[in-house]
C-alpha cells in the first residue's frame, strides 16, 4: 500500500520498490495559506482552472496506487506561485490570469517574492529530485510522467481532443503514449493544446537536462471531474504507461 507523506509544500507518495514511474502534478491544489486571504479573489475564482487543473490530483494519486508509483504533489494553487515554471518565467506569479486580477500578486516586493520561492516552489523541485535519486538508488532508471489537466472550451473554441501528449526532445515516450491512447479510440492532442517546449518548466529541468525519459499527459478536465471519470481514465493511462515503464529501462 503506498505510503503518503505530507509538507506545507507538496505530497508524496512512496512507490513500490520495483517501480522506476515517478508522477508530478504541479497544479494539484486550489489551496491558499490563510495568511493570504485568498489572495484577494472572489472564492469562486479559485473554484477555476486558473486556480489548479481540475481532476489532476485525483487522477494521479489514483494513478499511483493502480501502478505502485512514487508521486510528488503540490499543495497550493498556481495562483499564489506556479511551480510548473522557471524562476525566470514571468508567469511564475501572476497578477492576472484569464481575465481574473489577483489582487494579492500585484506590487508583489522581491522579498516576498522570495519568500515564496523559499517556501513553496524550491522545496517542491528538492521534492522531486529526490524522488529520482530514491529510484536511482534501487538501480532503475526513473521515467517521469507528469499529469495535468486543460479545459473543454478556450476563449469560446471547443478543444477537440480528449487527451494531450506535450513533449520537448523525448519523442520516443510521447509518441508510445499517442499511439497507445489512439488504439484505445481517442482523439489525441501530439503537443497540443499547447507545445511541451518550455525551457524552466518541471519536465525541463528533471527530464530534459537529466536526460531521463518523461513526458506529460494533459486529460480534458469535463472527462475527470467526478469520481467515476477519474477511474476510467486511471485505467486509460495505466494501459498506455505499464508497457512504456516497462520498455524504457534505459534513458
Amino acid at each position: 500500500m503506498a505510503k503518503i507523506s505530507l509538507t506545507e509544500a507538496y505530497e508524496n507518495v512512496t512507490g513500490d520498490d520495483a517501480s522506476r514511474l515517478i508522477l508530478l502534478c504541479d497544479h494539484a491544489s486550489n489551496a491558499v495559506p490563510p495568511e493570504y486571504h485568498g489572495l484577494g479573489i472572489p472564492a469562486a475564482e479559485l473554484e477555476r482552472h486558473i486556480a489548479y487543473d481540475i481532476g489532476a490530483r485525483a487522477l494521479t494519486l489514483g494513478l499511483a496506487g493502480r501502478l505502485g508509483a512514487s508521486a510528488v504533489l503540490s499543495r497550493y494553487s498556481r495562483l499564489l506561485i506556479d511551480l510548473n515554471r522557471g524562476l525566470d518565467d514571468p508567469t511564475l506569479i501572476m497578477q492576472i490570469s484569464d481575465g481574473a486580477v489577483v489582487p494579492g500578486n500585484r506590487g508583489l516586493t522581491e522579498t516576498e517574492r522570495a519568500h515564496r520561492i523559499a517556501r513553496f516552489h524550491r522545496p517542491y523541485h528538492q521534492a522531486i529530485a529526490a524522488a529520482v535519486k530514491a529510484v536511482q538508488a534501487k538501480g532503475h532508471v526513473p521515467f517521469l510522467v507528469s499529469i495535468h489537466s486543460f479545459t473543454p472550451v478556450w476563449r469560446g473554441w471547443p478543444r477537440p481532443w480528449q487527451v494531450g501528449i506535450l513533449w520537448d526532445r523525448d519523442g520516443r515516450s510521447a509518441r508510445a503514449m499517442i499511439d497507445g491512447f489512439r488504439v484505445q479510440g481517442l482523439e489525441v492532442g501530439d503537443n497540443e493544446p499547447y507545445h511541451g517546449a518550455l525551457e524552466g518548466d518541471t519536465l525541463h529541468t528533471h527530464g530534459t537536462l537529466t536526460g531521463l525519459p518523461h513526458a506529460l499527459i494533459e486529460v480534458r478536465q469535463d472527462l475527470i471531474a467526478d469520481k467515476t471519470g477519474v477511474d476510467e481514465w486511471v485505467e486509460r493511462v495505466a494501459r498506455v504507461v505499464e508497457p512504456i515503464m516497462k520498455e524504457r529501462s534505459t534513458a
